[in-house]
């Protein structure tokens, strides 16, 4: 079998090597064709190694680096001042074809930016977007992209989005051709922006995409469909609310059980319910958002997520580096973008 070698930022996110390292001997253990470097300050590195009763080797090696992104820093900061930083340096391997994929769960801001300015945007791309999965009453998760990776897109940055998130979705999910809504206020004709109203005309004549029209944001979570797409400052929105919605859920049914002693039993009983909903609802079971439309494979892990969910940020790595979806992405969007005038769009400033 043909070895997965993955760049870890193990300086990132905000427990950095304590979840990092114990993650990547978990999956080192688990798949016996992947190769991880640890990238980071290699005292700091060697020293949680240690602790675990771990040591460097064929498939696990350490790349130091000097410098680390805080959480709280600029891209501006990051791109600048920052260029041996594990984030950096993790990217940089996956440029100069060392590895194969970068996982961080550092900075969202800057490791777009940095991801963007060291790999590039595939050919016909113009902006990359944040895809994540998020659950949803049926078994299957829903994706829904982009999560706040571009705050202001025009209808032909929705409609690359919606092609790569297509794309990603047959690779990954293994579904031959994923339904695709588009997230609104409703569903007339006459509800939405103009942004949304353009992007649907669109995407009804683009035959590489199974449009079905508007969704709204309740409808997200039924699992009746694929992928949504929508605009990165909703999408944002959309996911924090959510995640906020679970916690809220949570709070309630903590204080509801412990009222009183009739309400604690009926808690007991409800436990292996309550367990089950929280597998379920975990955030860490659906880690690790995918950074698309780029010349390389990064994935985005949660900042404050575990061990677990690191792991599973791992795993979407793996999986995209096995389907070449990088490759795949930019053979679709290279069909769309010959009809049509190639826009140029740039965020990232001068170095």
């Amino acid at each position: 079998m043909t070895a997965i070698r993955i760049a870890l930022d193990a300086m990132g996110g905000d427990f950095g090597p304590s979840v990092v390292i114990p993650a990547a001997l978990q999956m080192i253990n688990r798949y016996s064709m992947l190769e991880l470097i640890l990238v980071g300050d290699e005292t700091i590195i060697r020293q949680h190694l240690n602790e675990l009763h771990a040591t460097e080797g064929l498939r696990l090696a350490i790349r130091h680096a000097s410098q680390q992104v805080a959480m709280n820093e600029s891209l501006v900061t990051a791109l600048k001042h920052k260029k041996d930083s594990s984030m950096r340096v993790a990217i940089d391997l996956v440029k100069e074809g060392e590895a194969q994929a970068c996982v961080s769960a550092g900075n969202t801001g800057a490791l777009m930016a940095t991801a963007k300015f060291v790999l590039k945007t595939l050919p016909g791309v113009d902006r990359p977007a944040i895809i994540t999965s998020i659950p949803t009453m049926s078994k299957k998760p829903v994706r829904v992209l982009d999560l706040g990776a571009n705050v202001d897109s025009r209808p032909e940055h929705l409609l690359q989005f919606a092609i790569m998130g297509t794309v990603l979705t047959t690779a990954v999910d293994n579904i031959s051709r994923p339904t695709l809504g588009l997230l609104n206020i409703g569903h007339e004709d006459i509800k939405g922006n103009e942004l949304v109203k353009q992007t649907s005309q669109l995407l009804q004549k683009n035959a590489a995409v199974n449009y079905i029209g508007y969704v709204e944001a309740d409808e997200v979570f039924k699992g009746e469909i694929d992928v949504v797409v929508c605009d990165g400052f909703v999408g944002n929105v959309a996911l924090k609310a959510s995640e906020g919605t679970a916690r809220l859920m949570g709070h309630v049914l903590k204080e509801a059980f412990q009222q009183n002693w009739l309400t604690r039993i009926a808690g007991l009983c409800a436990m292996p319910v309550l367990k089950m909903l929280r597998k379920q609802m975990d955030p860490a079971r659906y880690n690790g958002a995918s950074l698309l439309g780029l010349q390389g494979i990064v994935v985005k892990s949660h900042g404050n997520t575990s061990v677990w969910g690191f792991s599973h940020a791992i795993e979407e790595a793996i999986l995209e580096v096995k389907k070449n979806v990088p490759s795949r992405i930019g053979g679709e969007v290279s069909k769309l973008l010959s009809k049509s005038e190639t826009l140029l769009d740039s965020e990232i400033p001068p170095l």
